[in-house]
């Protein structure tokens, strides 16, 4: 199916939809409501159009240099599977690299690229962490992400101060206790930051 019949499939859903929670899908407010769903629901869900070996693009580059590279606080946005509502916050990538880094654009396009996808937190946080286990094979990767779900504060429990932090450890971030506790310390694990 091409993506000018997936636009119209779900134009036609978008307009039953409202048709279905009691509006009138004709007023005036709602007239183009299902185009503008149909290209919000493109770009929120870009992510499964994109491969994270074309994402890279030959931004690996030899280095000799074994010290731990942190980029903090990169904001991200993605969709929860279970109610196809947001959730968001800030994604902390690190890696200690093993005679290869990558641009550091690249981290923060990895965090996009999975999050702009239906996800929970948990897969998320473990599929950044292994393609860049596997781009770089580096000593050890680690993800932490930090997010504000709406299922949980606009619905069921309405939590509105409770941040869900999820974390992938791989090689030496796994293995060695120092190396973990140096990160937690550089990304200031335990304090709320988010907002």
């Amino acid at each position: 199916m091409g993506a000018g019949q997936v636009r119209d499939t779900m134009e036609k859903l978008i307009y039953q939809l409202l048709k279905d929670i009691g509006e009138d899908p004709e007023r005036e407010g709602l007239k183009r409501t299902p185009e503008r769903v149909a290209k919000a629901w493109e770009f929120l869900t870009r992510g499964y159009r994109q491969d994270p070996k074309a994402l890279v693009n030959g931004a690996i580059f030899e280095e000799d240099t074994s010290e731990m590279v942190l980029l903090r606080d990169i904001d991200f946005f993605s969709m929860c599977e279970h109610h196809l509502l947001p959730f968001f916050g800030k994604a902390q990538v690190a890696y200690i690299p093993d005679g290869k880094i990558i641009g550091l654009s690249k981290l923060a396009r990895l965090v996009d690229m999975f999050a702009r996808r239906l996800q929970v937190q948990e897969r998320l946080t473990r599929e950044i962490a292994e393609t860049l286990d596997g781009e770089l094979s580096p000593a050890g990767v680690a993800v932490v992400m930090e997010a504000e779900h709406m299922c949980m504060q606009m619905r069921g429990v309405e939590k509105q101060n409770s941040i869900a932090v999820t974390s992938c450890m791989l090689g030496v971030f796994r293995d060695n206790p120092a190396t973990r506790s140096e990160l937690l310390t550089l990304i200031g694990h335990g304090q709320r930051r988010m907002f």
